[in-house]
């Protein structure tokens, strides 16, 4: 249904087309960004022609004058609509525009008698005329309100947030620095990156729910890789040594401000090398990426300051829950392990042993004071089944690291697992796993056995969720800030139009985005 707004809009498109304008040309040549415009502006002024477009933010027509603001990606510039410069022909062409539209000027750079950087217009062109109005701050009773106060809208309709809001866009350029920032670290170290299948047979290489489809000519179930990791294992069999892959993974799991179905995630994988000097590695990179990315190992995140210069400890969980909690994981009776967490109500399942209560613990008294950067490494055996056994004390503890900062998990790695025989007893014991209800178990890869029953060398893995360290990066409080179009809940038949639409001649460039409200991550990102 359209509504009063939009059908002014379609009149004044009929009414280019009856001045013979083509409101939707095929191109325009444009000389310069509006950032790089006003580089070096004072040595342009009425020296050079120049050529800009974008689209239209703002209108103020003064008779045979009008001024406007014009925004592109490198920002915003005035402009300045002469009847007698650009013709009576024009001019009214010009009364035909509103706010969102997209026009091309030639003109001459100037500056207003305020100081003002302005350009001069000698021509207008329509470039595309746009039918839907853009949403805007409202004022009511005296009170300035955000017509766009539902952050979900924004999440939901991505394209007027990156109009409206150019920190949006900063975010994802941010985003891409990173990504590129990563495969540039890990490509100038002779990694290699490949891409492995999504839609995969049996998953495996985390502790996750799939998502299940399937294959119609094959008549077969699929699921949708939930990790990177097996394949990867069976790069470093066939003998590519230094392996990584960069790519999206789906767990069919919670949302909330640490978590999306859909994710990005950085697997690689290290022959002869071990967890410690994969920890050296990671360490290494995250300062590397953040310098290359934002130019700062100094950040400001979720109201605490990150310092990446530090170095990271490297501490061992075990530890980390005696300093806290005064409980001995490793030797006390468990029935102490299962009364503290029945104390801060946290479920146990009928078939947790000590390892997962210690993990539990850890995750409910130690994670969230995890500020600076920190390693914490030697987890429990129990919950590692792709990990490889600690040197020291292997009947308990497995050579694993996760690397937390500002109290989030970032990564999980591990000496890998290259015991065929003690790979097919975890998988077992997964096996008894989800026999007694646990849906989040590995399932038994038979192809990856028998690819590390032909040898795998030693070797470290790593896996980083991509998105958490663009968050850390960006500055974002939540994971929907740094995907362009994440998952949300359905809209329950709500109509666009509900969202509130400008005023004419309004200006949209107050509305701002909504703090989102403190949600624990629950869920960690990575390979295991």
């Amino acid at each position: 249904m359209r509504s009063e707004l939009m059908e002014a809009r379609l009149a004044k498109l009929a009414r280019l087309r009856e001045l013979g304008i083509n409101p939707y040309p095929y191109g325009f040549h444009r000389t310069h960004t509006v950032d790089r415009l006003l580089e070096g502006f004072d040595a342009r002024m009425e020296q050079e022609a120049v050529a800009v477009c974008g689209r239209l933010m703002a209108l103020r027509p003064m008779g045979k004058a009008t001024f406007a603001q014009l925004q592109d990606p490198g920002g915003r510039i005035q402009l300045y609509l002469k009847k007698d410069e650009i013709g009576e022909a024009a001019y009214e062409v010009l009364s035909l525009l509103d706010l969102g539209d997209l026009i091309g000027v030639h003109g001459v750079p100037m500056r207003t008698r305020t100081g003002e950087a302005t350009v001069r217009a000698t021509r207008l062109e329509v470039l595309c005329k746009s039918i839907r109005p853009l949403p805007v701050v409202k004022e009511k009773d005296g009170q300035v309100f955000d017509a766009w106060e539902d952050t979900g809208e924004r999440y939901r309709r991505r394209h007027l947030d990156l109009i409206l809001h150019p920190q949006t866009r900063r975010v994802f350029e941010v985003r891409a620095h990173t990504v590129r920032a990563l495969r540039a670290f890990l490509d100038d170290r002779g990694f290699l990156e490949v891409e492995t299948p999504i839609l995969v047979a049996i998953y495996g290489g985390a502790s996750a729910r799939p998502f299940v489809t399937h294959h119609n000519t094959l008549d077969q179930k699929l699921y949708l890789r939930i990790a990177e990791e097996l394949p990867l294992k069976r790069c470093l069999v066939g003998g590519i040594e230094r392996v990584y892959e960069l790519g999206r993974v789906f767990r069919n799991e919670g949302m909330d401000r640490g978590h999306n179905p859909e994710f990005t995630l950085l697997e690689f994988y290290w022959a002869w090398a071990d967890y410690r000097e994969a920890m050296d590695l990671v360490e290494e990179m995250v300062r590397a990426v953040a310098l290359a990315a934002v130019g700062t190992l100094e950040l400001e995140w979720r109201g605490e300051r990150i310092d990446l210069a530090l170095p990271f400890p490297r501490l061992s969980m075990a530890d980390l829950v005696r300093e806290h909690t005064g409980i001995d994981p490793l030797h006390d009776d468990e029935e102490r392990l299962r009364a503290f967490l029945r104390g801060h109500h946290v479920a146990i399942p009928a078939w947790a042993s000590r390892g997962h209560l210690l993990e539990a613990i850890f995750d409910e008294a130690v994670q969230a004071k995890l500020l600076q950067p920190t390693f914490v490494i030697d987890h429990p055996r129990e919950v590692s089944p792709l990990a490889k056994v600690h040197r020291d004390q292997p009947d308990l503890l497995v050579e694993r690291f996760e690397l937390f900062i500002g109290g989030v998990e970032f990564g999980n790695a591990f000496s890998e697992l290259n015991d065929p025989v003690d790979q097919r007893r975890r998988f077992e014991d997964q096996a008894r796993r989800r026999d007694l209800g646990d849906d989040e178990a590995q399932a038994q890869d038979e192809e990856f056995l028998q690819a590390i029953e032909t040898g795998m060398p030693p070797a470290a893995g790593v896996g980083l969720g991509v998105d958490r360290l663009v968050m850390l990066l960006s500055g974002a409080s939540g994971i929907r800030d740094v995907l362009l179009f994440p998952h949300l809940r359905p809209e329950d038949g709500a109509s666009p139009e509900s969202v509130e639409l400008e005023e004419e001649g309004a200006s949209p460039e107050s509305v701002a985005p909504e703090e989102e409200g403190a949600r624990p991550e629950s869920v960690e990102p990575g390979k295991d």
